[in-house]
């Protein structure tokens, strides 16, 4: 357990970006299973998005209408940089009210904070805007998720210092990466104050199957705990964070995570030790760091499907399955674009969170597993 304002908040948060799928629609009734073991185990943050397809309207299905409101805690968030106007930006708030009919937001963050965009929280008055809805008792605690570097990062909390929390991108692999900035992040976070949501801790799924000298690692030390395990107690040990989101697809990630998260420990000195080894490992790396977020595919004109086309890249990059990532590869372009057909015109680069040169992948992926 952390403490948040005098209120014990688990160590272990359900994030809904990645829910479970029947067709193209998301699976309530899986989605229902899951919000009840995660409830039973004790678990009570939730955390959704107004861009997040599906997500809310799944949220009042599957919790809001099925558990008693102070049973838990909900977060969303306003994401300006995709509103036209801030007539636009500010009705996102209301919109998401109706859709989770949640009646109040325990959290609510403005979305994506970077430097291709923070600034138009300012010009559209995002922040007088939420401080109203706080001031009306519709927030409860008001912070920003953030994928950028610690200079701009120290910048806006210099400026905008009535933030109760912030959420940053934060796992063992991407510590010292300086396209993500976890530790230089959390630890202006930290210098200014700010208690901590964690987001991709597995890395958007890649911990969860790290590369084959790492498993090893891993196994060697405790055959029976599961990869996705090492890096969420890894960023749950630290200090400051109110809990760490997981985006669970489905009940098994949910049973394996409640697993060791119901009797949280903190790792050890042997194990963070042996996570230390893995950051070196991984620090040589060759592997594409997509976390999944589709954000860049949004928009794209030749509907490439870009994560996809990287999960399948790093098969071979991360575990040398050259048959794999082929298979892989042409199953991602079965509904779309080849890497090949990339017209470079940039807007899935500007709109990427982990700052990827995807144009230089995509041309990778075209040159190693296009027939």
């Amino acid at each position: 357990m952390s403490e948040f304002f005098g209120r014990e908040v688990p160590k272990l948060g359900f994030g809904l970006m990645r829910l479970p799928k029947k067709g193209l629609r998301t699976d309530v009734e899986q989605t229902k299973k899951m919000v009840d073991q995660f409830m039973q185990a004790g678990f009570t943050y939730f955390d959704t998005a107004f861009v997040y397809v599906g997500s809310e309207a799944a949220t009042k299905k599957a919790l809001v209408d099925r558990y008693p409101r102070e049973s838990y805690t909900l977060a969303t968030k306003l994401n300006a940089g995709m509103a036209l106007s801030e007539s636009a930006a500010k009705k996102q708030f209301t919109t998401s009210l109706e859709r989770t009919g949640a009646g109040y937001f325990d959290y609510y963050l403005l979305h994506a904070l970077m430097k291709n965009n923070y600034e138009k929280y300012e010009k559209y008055h995002i922040w007088d805007f939420v401080k109203e809805q706080k001031e009306k008792g519709l927030i409860r605690h008001v912070g920003f998720s953030y994928h950028d570097g610690p200079k701009l990062l120290d910048k806006l909390l210099t400026e905008h210092p009535e933030v109760d929390f912030i959420q940053l991108q934060i796992n063992y692999a991407d510590w010292e990466n300086p396209s993500v900035s976890s530790r230089a992040n959390y630890e202006v976070a930290r210098k200014h104050g700010k208690s901590v949501v964690v987001m991709e801790p597995v890395k958007g799924g890649t911990l969860a199957n790290p590369p084959a000298e790492v498993k090893r690692l891993f196994k060697e030390y405790h055959p029976d705990m599961s990869y996705a395990s090492w890096a969420i107690r890894f960023v749950a040990s630290l200090d400051g964070i109110i809990t760490v989101l997981s985006g669970m697809s489905n009940l098994e990630q949910m049973e394996d995570n409640l697993s060791y998260m119901k009797d949280f420990q903190p790792l050890n000195e042997e194990e963070q030790l042996i996570i230390q080894e893995a950051q070196r490992i991984l620090g040589k790396s060759s592997t594409i760091p997509c976390t999944a977020c589709h954000y860049c595919t949004e928009g794209c004109p030749k509907n490439i499907a870009i994560p996809d086309m990287f999960s399948a890249m790093n098969k071979q990059l991360g575990n040398g399955q050259m048959d794999a990532a082929v298979a892989d590869y042409e199953k991602a372009v079965e509904q779309g674009g080849k890497a090949s057909e990339c017209i470079e015109c940039g807007q899935c680069e500007g709109a990427c969170p982990q700052h990827l040169p995807i144009i230089k992948n995509l041309k990778e992926c075209a040159r190693m597993l296009e027939k």
